[in-house]
């Protein structure tokens, strides 16, 4: 008998299973899942497993286990208190069941730990991810570029680079002021391309350019007929803008003169901000790709993202598009102005997506959830009659808060308060306990909770966010993780019984 693919070896030889990822694209019309779960949670799973079932064509159970809140279970409990039904295939934990899976070993039903939110339910059973094996593929070189890299100490300069290399950058792109040559600008490109970095040099001076490119810069940005003359002299690739007419035909002069010497060219008509020839420049684009199908080219993207009024990465994956289509397989960036300041991360998930879509034919949707930031793309508000029946069915004076859109709402044991202002709805608290007064355990450290909660919440009904209580909020590639309330207690409390 083969081992199962989501099994390990033991030392011993034993066949170790544990808690093991769901398998995409698994026929569920031949399975028996058992859904495991706690009293509280038992009547809403039940609801969404049945419809779920009739839609995907599963058989299953539902084991109610002797605990009301199914996020305080642990697998090692879970464990001592559950048998799998002898007809189930595949058991399923409750998401928020955190811990050491060790206690299912040698489970001979593969376990499976389900989302946290159940009403996710359906689309994580029928594998609702989109994306093949092959995403994360790419061919756009992303170029860095570090502005006013002379008033920068040599410590400053290399962190920088470090930096954006860890955000995805192929090469740093030194970028010198106008106002004369750079002395150090060998000294920095010596010390950026011993730290490992590719290197190109942003400047028309040829008294900064040959120092660089003789310390190591393999790419010089930007070359016209004003400082061609020089290029031959420099062994290597340069990136040709047109002259000041922005002409496609001054483009070409340059770029034959320097290929009849010898000199590699990649091909950069200069993408021009809106209100200034956007579109102009953009045709330019595609008419050297009509005349050159075969030249490389570049875009300079930081154009627009750094001069238009809005967040970059939408700005980023559209201009990363229309390089894929073309075949323009670097682009130069830069994250200085504020709206700007992820937008190397943002290229290296933006560059995935393209060629993902255009490899395969797809519209580039539910492929790259990191690029959705600012609104979340799935949103599943609680039912107010849902939130009103746990109000009666809870025991303890555990606060649990939700969001739908609107409103902001607190429940608790025979408690259910709402409002869509978090000041309104303390204040409602604060008067709940017995003759009006506050509840006994509202000390500080839980006020100071319950505001850190409602602050996430009431944000995620301004922007169109889904708000989970101890959860951060989803903000894409920017998302900062943070310990839960429930974490840390568990923590505390560690090798305790739920």
């Amino acid at each position: 008998m083969s081992t199962p693919p989501h099994a390990s070896k033991l030392a011993d030889g034993d066949t170790a299973i544990g808690i093991a990822p769901w398998p995409p694209g698994l026929d569920l019309s031949r399975e028996h899942l058992c859904f495991i779960t706690g009293k509280l949670a038992a009547e809403s799973l039940g609801r969404v497993v049945a419809k779920a079932a009739s839609e995907l064509g599963f058989a299953y159970t539902i084991d109610v286990l002797p605990i009301n809140v199914a996020a305080l279970m642990t697998p090692g409990w879970v464990a001592r208190q559950w048998r799998p039904p002898a007809q189930a295939t595949r058991a399923i934990l409750p998401g928020y069941c955190q811990g050491d899976d060790v206690a299912f070993r040698h489970s001979a039903t593969p376990i499976h730990r389900g989302p946290r939110d159940l009403r996710e339910l359906p689309g994580w059973l029928g594998g609702s991810a989109q994306r093949g094996e092959d995403y994360g593929e790419y061919d756009i070189e992303i170029l860095a570029e570090i502005n006013h890299a002379p008033r920068l100490a040599l410590g400053q300069l290399l962190a920088a680079a470090d930096e954006l290399r860890r955000f995805g950058a192929d090469v740093i792109d030194v970028g010198c002021d106008p106002d004369g040559p750079w002395s150090g600008v060998g000294e920095a490109v010596r010390a950026l391309r011993d730290a490992g970095h590719r290197v190109s040099i942003d400047s028309l001076d040829p008294r900064e350019i040959q120092p660089a490119v003789e310390a190591g810069a393999e790419l010089v940005l930007s070359v016209n007929a004003r400082n061609r003359h020089a290029a031959p002299d420099w062994g290597c690739e340069v990136v040709v803008i047109p002259d000041d007419d922005l002409s496609v035909e001054s483009l070409e002069a340059t770029c034959d003169w320097l290929e009849q010497r010898g000199v590699a060219c990649r091909l950069d008509p200069v993408l021009e901000p809106i209100g200034m020839g956007f579109v102009e420049s953009l045709k330019r684009y595609i008419e050297i790709r009509k005349r050159r199908p075969q030249s490389p080219m570049m875009m300079g993207i930081g154009n627009l993202t750094e001069l238009t009024d809005v967040d970059s990465a939408g700005v980023n994956v559209l201009l990363l598009a229309i390089c894929q289509e073309l075949g323009i397989r670097s682009v130069l960036t830069t994250q200085v102005i504020p709206w700007a300041r992820t937008s190397v991360r943002e290229c290296d998930r933006g560059r995935r997506l393209v060629h993902y879509a255009l490899q395969h034919g797809v519209v580039p949707k539910r492929l790259e959830p990191e690029l959705v930031m600012l609104r979340d793309a799935q949103l599943m508000p609680p039912e107010r009659a849902e939130l009103e029946r746990l109000a009666t069915q809870l025991k303890d004076g555990n606060y649990r808060l939700f969001a739908d859109g609107e409103l902001l709402h607190l429940v608790a044991a025979s408690l259910h308060l709402a409002d869509a202002d978090p000041f309104t709805l303390f204040q409602q608290l604060l008067a709940s306990g017995p003759e009006g007064r506050p509840p006994k355990n509202l000390d500080p450290q839980h006020a100071f909770y319950l505001g850190y909660e409602l602050c996430k919440a009431l944000t995620a009904n301004t922007l169109g966010k889904q708000y989970r209580q101890d959860e951060s909020l989803d903000w894409g590639l920017l998302t900062r993780p943070e310990v839960s309330h429930r974490e840390r207690q568990a923590r505390g409390q560690q090798g305790e019984e739920p």
